[in-house]
């Protein structure tokens, strides 16, 4: 399964399966060390969940390690101290 994680502000992005978004993953706490938690936005029977969900939420201590259970291969970043070229 191929999944992209696409920041929407600091610690939260948007997890898509393919180019559906299925859940969100968030950082919590204010102070390091942080953990993160990726959490389906449906409650989809067990047998339903996309691999490898078998819970409706799943808590990591690094960003990190989430990326590597879901393989995930692509975070797309918010950077905004980056200017586009030509402004």
């Amino acid at each position: 399964m191929t999944y992209r994680l696409i920041q929407l502000a600091p610690g939260a992005y948007d997890l898509l399966l393919r180019d559906t978004v299925v859940a969100s993953v968030v950082r919590n706490g204010s102070r390091q060390p942080y953990t993160w938690t990726a959490e389906l936005l449906e409650d989809l029977p067990r047998n339903r969940r996309p691999s490898p969900f078998r819970e409706i939420e799943h808590d990591f201590p690094s960003q990190e390690e989430l990326c590597a259970w879901l393989g995930c291969s692509t975070v797309k970043t918010n950077n905004r101290h980056n200017t586009a070229p030509g402004l």
